[in-house]
């Protein structure tokens, strides 16, 4: 039972915001990619794989960033109690860990057509470079934008093997989403992170991050109008995209740098965002 706990603790399941901020952009182009699609497949099986994908994705994803952040999360409050910095459980043993994940990872990408193999293979690249960001750039955020939103792309080419301009553009407006979104999240850790010399866009804006948030969110609803100007009517689509909008302005109003639980609260508000513009997407395709 005491290495189910550290195993828990050392991929974040207990924490499921992280791996549903992955799986959310998956939804997104599975439920936009539906409407432009083709080729007959299976909806609910796609989803469930994209599902699976995330979890253990991020799960590796988390082991493999508090291995290069161990000496590191051991001089923040906020970390220094994870498995790796606390001594609970070995780099080796650890890395044992991300290996079986990521194979886990590789036979659900398996199941998908070969640009989305390829894709995915790609991701591979964003997923294992991001922990380094922190190091040499005040924008780890935006790498971070790039690779948690990676798989809105690949949700699209696997029902419609090929890359268009509307996904591209949604990537676009994802990124700008993950960018606000983890700026919040990084307003947390602000004071420790300047002693310790970590870089974020939490630290580069910090006199003015509320504006800054709020010009990433502005930007993700506008270019979000721009594709989506065809739904939008007296209908639940539109109903949800307004809730959807909401809950960002919600996280603008209720986060306070100087108060790092409501950083917090911010953040995981997040879920639901993903969550109400999923359905939006879904009842599109219902003409509803």
């Amino acid at each position: 039972m005491q290495h189910i706990k550290i195993f828990i603790e050392l991929t974040r399941l207990n924490k499921p915001i992280g791996f549903m901020l992955l799986f959310w952009p998956c939804a997104w182009g599975l439920a936009y990619g539906k409407s432009f699609s083709q080729i007959e497949s299976n909806f609910t099986y796609f989803m469930f794989l994209f599902f699976f994908g995330s979890v253990l994705m991020r799960s590796a994803g988390c082991i493999f960033n508090d291995i290069i952040d161990k000496d590191l999360d051991k001089r923040v409050s906020r970390t220094k109690l994870r498995p790796i910095a606390s001594g609970k459980i070995s780099v080796r043993n650890a890395l044992i860990y991300v290996f079986i994940l990521c194979l886990l990872a590789l036979c659900i990408l398996l199941q998908f057509n070969f640009l989305t193999i390829a894709l995915g293979m790609g991701s591979m690249i964003f997923a294992f470079a991001y922990p380094f960001m922190k190091r040499i750039t005040y924008w780890p955020q935006l790498f971070l934008g790039l690779t948690f939103n990676w798989g809105l792309i690949m949700a699209w080419t696997a029902l419609n093997e090929n890359i268009s301009l509307e996904i591209v553009l949604f990537y676009l407006a994802a990124i700008f989403w993950t960018l606000g979104y983890d700026t919040i999240y990084g307003a947390q850790d602000i004071i420790d992170d300047e002693i310790i010399g970590i870089k974020s866009t939490s630290i580069k804006f910090k006199r003015n991050i509320k504006q800054f948030v709020s010009t990433n969110y502005f930007l993700t609803f506008v270019i979000l109008i721009y594709l989506f100007k065809d739904f939008i009517g007296i209908n639940f689509f539109t109903f949800l995209f307004i809730i959807f909008f909401l809950s960002l302005i919600f996280q603008l109003l209720k986060f306070d740098k100087k108060k790092p639980k409501t950083c917090l609260i911010a953040f995981k508000t997040n879920n639901f965002s993903g969550m109400f513009l999923f359905l939006a997407l879904i009842f599109s395709t219902l003409k509803l």
